[in-house]
């Protein structure tokens, strides 16, 4: 017996997550193991293979040109280890879904939703996600990806559910204290909140770009429930989606009907999991939920 044939998928499957994170620390935490049982699987598959597969450097673990090759096959025997999963429970609704979004979008529109996808599938566990960039669900990074536009990528299956409004705001308190603006043209001469704009990361969010342009910024934020509150104590008008002002009662729309924006709402999955039970659960209720609040004009 050659030492290949002492391949074992666990080594496999420690081995596709050190490659995804690339630090054995982080995949302990993912892996719910602990960091020694990380490093002795690695260290049993390189001695299967008889070759090594990450280059250790001071910043991570590095794929090693084997490494590269290995990975390949590894991803391939997980997409089957997944799809014998799919065929053989189709229709359960149970264990952990991991959804990553926008910070935005996930705590001011879908957090309040989630009440009735827990009495729809109390098997079911989702873990919410809030990233200022791209994530790669073809890398396992999460299992689904609610974006505000459609993420390059192999692997991925991409499906637009709708798509959100975005309008300028102001509250009472700026308005006695600036006064309102009576025309488009009068927004020039007033005070913003908005995003530091070298920290944005998904160019999707310049929303302020897009219905404003070059304005006199009082505040700024990477966080655009920080925006919405400074907006609604006065500190500044605000550019946001419909969905995020409609939460705060003292944001009133400015020119509504002329000066408005649309953001697509794209939900992405890798091609693996996209019939799994829990998977299409979470998909069927964010497509109701999307064209509810469509139809409502929350979105």
């Amino acid at each position: 017996m050659s030492a290949i044939d002492n391949l074992d998928w666990d080594d496999l499957r420690v081995f596709l997550d050190v490659a995804r994170t690339g630090s054995l620390a982080q995949s302990a935490k993912r892996l719910r193991i602990d960091h020694s049982t990380v490093s002795r699987r690695i260290a049993h598959l390189e001695s299967s293979l008889g070759l090594s597969v990450f280059e250790r450097t001071r910043t991570g673990f590095r794929l090693t040109d084997s490494g590269e090759r290995v990975l390949r096959h590894a991803e391939t025997i997980e997409s089957a280890v997944i799809g014998i999963r799919a065929d053989v429970a189709p229709e359960v609704a149970s264990g952990v879904v991991r959804l990553a979004t926008m910070e935005g979008i996930a705590s001011l529109y879908l957090a309040p939703r989630l009440l009735a996808l827990d009495a729809e599938a109390r098997d079911l566990r989702l873990e919410l996600v809030t990233s200022p960039q791209v994530i790669h669900v073809n890398r396992r990074e999460a299992d689904l990806f609610l974006s505000f536009f459609k993420p390059p990528g192999q692997g991925l299956v991409s499906e637009k559910l709708g798509s959100f409004a975005i309008h300028a705001y102001g509250s009472d308190v700026y308005f006695e204290r600036f006064g309102r603006p009576q025309a488009e043209c009068d927004l020039a001469n007033h005070k913003f909140v908005g995003y530091i704009d070298d920290l944005i990361v998904v160019d999707a969010v310049r929303w302020h770009r897009d219905l404003i342009g070059l304005s006199n910024y009082s505040f700024s934020s990477n966080s655009m429930i920080a925006q919405m509150h400074a907006a609604s104590a006065g500190l500044g008008l605000v550019v946001l989606p419909r969905f995020a002002a409609l939460t705060s009662p003292n944001l009133r729309p400015l020119f509504q009907e002329s000066l408005r924006a649309e953001r697509e709402i794209w939900l992405n999955v890798h091609q693996d999991l996209q019939y799994s039970g829990r998977i299409k659960t979470v998909v069927r209720f964010l497509k109701r939920q999307i064209s509810l609040d469509m139809s409502t004009g929350v979105l």
